[in-house]
C-alpha cells in the first residue's frame, strides 16, 4: 500500500525537490509514508501538525539563499 505515491516522492527528491512525510503517530494509515521512508525519498518526517511549519521554514531558506529548499 502506497508504494506509487512513495515512488513519486522519490522522482520528486531525485528531480531536486524538499519531500516532508507525516510520521507515523500522526497517521491514521501510514502506508504511503512508511513506504517513502523506506525508499529514502524523504528529507524530513513530522507530525500533521508540523507541516506546515516545515514547509514554511523550507520557503523562507529557499528565499534566503537563492537555493532550493
Amino acid at each position: 500500500m502506497g508504494a506509487d505515491g512513495a515512488r513519486g516522492l522519490l522522482a520528486l527528491k531525485r528531480a531536486g525537490a524538499r519531500t516532508i512525510a507525516q510520521d507515523e503517530s500522526s497517521c491514521v494509515v501510514y502506508g504511503m509514508p512508511r513506504e517513502a521512508v523506506r525508499l529514502d525519498a524523504v528529507d524530513e518526517v513530522v507530525s500533521l501538525t508540523a507541516i506546515p511549519a516545515a514547509l514554511t521554514e523550507a520557503v523562507q531558506r529557499q528565499v534566503k539563499t537563492g537555493a532550493r529548499a
